[in-house]
C-alpha cells in the first residue's frame, strides 16, 4: 500500500466519524425549525388580532441596568436585542444546507464503492441515507429563513413603532 493509499483510508475514516454527529445536528435544526414554525404561526396568529404583547416593547419598559439606575435602551440596545432574538434562526438557516450537503458527500463514497462491485443493494441504502439527510436539511433551512425573514420585519416594524412613541412622547 502507498503512503497516497493510506492517507485517503485515514481520510475517509475521519469522514465516515463525522456523518453520525453531522446527522444529529439536522435532527436538531428540524426540531428546532418545526418548534419555531409553531412559535410563529401562534405570533402571527396573535398579530392578526391585534392584541400582540410585543417583546420588544416589553424589553424596552424593563430598562437597562441595575435597578437602581435603569435606563431606558437606546435604538441600538433595541437593534441588538433583534439581532439577538434572531440569532438561532439565521444560524440554522445559514449552516443546516452546508450539513446537509456533509451528510450527503460522506455515504456517496460507500455508494461509488459499492457501485463498483455491483452491489445495489448498498448503493441504494447508501443513497437513501445521503439524499433524505439533504432533503430534511434544506426543509429545517428554509422554514428558518422563512421565519426570520418575516420576523425581522416584525421587530423592525415594533422598533419603529416605540422610536416614533418616543419622539412624540419627547425622548429621543
Amino acid at each position: 500500500m502507498t503512503a497516497f493509499s493510506e492517507i485517503e483510508s485515514l481520510l475517509y475514516a475521519v469522514s465516515r466519524l463525522f456523518l453520525a454527529p453531522v446527522m444529529v445536528l439536522i435532527a436538531a435544526a428540524l426540531a428546532y425549525a418545526l418548534v419555531m414554525f409553531g412559535a410563529f404561526a401562534v405570533e402571527a396568529w396573535q398579530r392578526r388580532r391585534a392584541n400582540h404583547p410585543s417583546a420588544l416593547f416589553a424589553f424596552a419598559r424593563q430598562g437597562i441596568g441595575p435597578d437602581e439606575a435603569k435606563r431606558q435602551p437606546a435604538s441600538d440596545d433595541l437593534e441588538l436585542w433583534i439581532m439577538r432574538r434572531l440569532e438561532w434562526l439565521r444560524i440554522v438557516s445559514r449552516t443546516a444546507p452546508m450539513l446537509g450537503l456533509i451528510a450527503t458527500m460522506i455515504p456517496m463514497g460507500p455508494a461509488l464503492l459499492a457501485l463498483g462491485n455491483n452491489d445495489a443493494g448498498a448503493v441504494g441504502k447508501n443513497m437513501v441515507a445521503a439524499f433524505s439527510a439533504v432533503i430534511l436539511a434544506l426543509l429545517a433551512a428554509s422554514i428558518c429563513f422563512f421565519i426570520l425573514t418575516v420576523r425581522r420585519r416584525w421587530l423592525l416594524q415594533d422598533l419603529l413603532e416605540l422610536e416614533q412613541q418616543r419622539h412624540q412622547e419627547g425622548r429621543h
